[in-house]
Formats: structure tokens, sequence, C-alpha cells
């Protein structure tokens, strides 16, 4: 049988950030870790783990919602008829969804290229300078509270683990983790959807209504309510406080659309 690690030593690795959630689960596969109930239970743990993906959608959603709703302000403003509106709105929507996956593949790209290449310079130290690698890995558990006895024999595991030396490297010295594989594709399709999503809402009035002033005052009231929906669906999400963040995002797009139809109602005159 493999020995049991005590929950109190998985947590406190976790609290110190030398163990991560998987690392938790693999010990657990290879003896559990004590937090079974005394019934036989299995401890369930919750987390929210798909941060860059509601990130992404929170970033294309957001200018979605707000540009394409801001153009349409803007040229109801200038009284033009609302087929003009709805073919500059499209065109918009087709080219942000564009422009914003791009930014978001090149974002994903770069940071992989980035941790690949800063991953390498780590493997040319550690097979240089195994030394100085090897006092560094204990000056960096010393900072967590480790004892020397106690960091010494993690220094000389780590020294016989090549991979893990270099994963501890780039986590604990460099701050840096593995980009998940597909990430830059799976960024740039999550914006561009959501940018195209959320850019159709303020547009729908425009393609229902003839009468281009009935359309803008549909699209506002629909377009603020989705505002304040997204809004408090991404407090939820991010933790920060749903009300605050969906009268945040509201308020941002209101200013928005007001200022392009001010704008383009002083220019028409």
């Amino acid at each position: 049988m493999a020995p049991n690690v005590t929950s109190p030593a998985v947590d406190g690795a976790l609290e110190a950030g030398l163990l991560d959630r998987d690392d938790k689960h693999r010990l657990r596969d290879h003896g559990g870790d004590g937090d079974s109930s005394s019934d036989g239970g299995e401890h369930v743990e919750r987390h929210f783990m798909a941060g860059e993906i509601v990130r992404d959608a929170v970033m294309g959603a957001s200018d979605g919602l707000t540009v394409p709703f801001a153009l349409a302000a803007g040229l109801s403003g200038a009284s033009v008829p609302s087929l003009v509106v709805v073919t500059a709105g499209l065109a918009e929507v087709a080219a942000g969804a564009i422009a914003m996956g791009l930014g978001g593949y090149l974002a994903a790209k770069s940071e992989a290229d980035h941790y690949e290449k800063e991953r390498k310079r780590e493997e040319e130290e550690i097979e240089r300078s195994p030394e100085t690698e090897a006092e560094e890995v204990a000056e960096i558990l010393a900072n967590f509270g480790l004892m020397q006895s106690e960091y010494e024999p993690v220094v000389a595991a780590l020294r016989k683990r090549r991979d893990a030396w270099v994963d501890f490297m780039m986590r604990f010295e460099l701050g840096l983790e593995r980009p998940e594989p597909g990430r830059a594709m799976r960024s740039a399709a999550t914006i561009s959807l959501a940018y195209v999503v959320g850019g159709m809402i303020p547009l729908l009035p425009y393609m229902l209504l003839s009468e281009v002033f009935m359309a803008l005052k549909v699209s506002v009231g629909v377009t603020l309510l989705a505002l304040f929906v997204f809004g408090y669906v991404k407090g939820l999400f991010t933790g920060s406080r749903p009300f605050r963040s969906a009268l945040q995002t509201t308020c941002i797009g209101a200013l928005a659309s007001a200022a392009a139809f001010l704008i383009a109602r002083a220019v028409s005159k």
C-alpha cells in the first residue's frame, strides 16, 4: 500500500506554493491526502479552472457590446437609414472580430514563445552551472520558511530529475507557467465568437425596425440590459462585486454610445 500523505502536509505545501492542485490530486491517487471522511466518502474540491477562457470571452463580449453599440448610436444621430446602420454595423462586427481574434492569437503565441525561450535558457544554465542553480533552489525553499535540513533532500531529489528541476525554476524563480497546448487558437476563437455574439445585440433592433430612432431606443434598452447582465455575470466569475461590476459595465457602454450620438448629431447639423 502506498504511504498516506497527511492533509496538513499537503495543505501546507499548497499554501506555500510548493504544490498546485494537480499535485495534490496526484498524491491522493497514490495514497490519499487524508481529506476523505471516516466513512470512506471522497472529498471533492470544486474550483473554477477556466479562467483564461472566461477572460477571453469577457474581452470579446465587452468590446462586442460596446463598439457596435456606439457606432449604431452615432450613425443614428446622423439620421441615416436603418439599412445603413445595419450594413456599417455588420462590417464593424466582422472587422472587429477578426482584429480582436488576431490580437488574442498573437498575445497567446508570444506568451508561449517567451516561455519556451526562457525554458531553453534555464536548461542551459542548469547544464552549465548546476551548483549555482541548486543554490538558487535552496534559497527559494528557504524563503518559504524551510530549514536547511528540510530543503536539502528536496534539492537533492530535484537534481536527479532534470525536467522537474527546470519546471521548478520556471515556476518559482521566473514566475512562468507552461501555456496550454493550442492556447493561441482557442483564445482567438473565443474572443472572435464572443465579439460577434456581443456585437449582434445592439444591431438586431435595426434589422427588425425600419424607423431609425425607434430602433435606436430599442437598441439602447436591449444593449444596456445586456451590458448589465454581462457585467453581473463577469463579476461572479472574477470574484468582484457582481452589482458593482454590472453598473461599471453599463455606465461605460452608455457613455460611449452617448458620446458617439452627440458627436454625430453635432457634425451632421
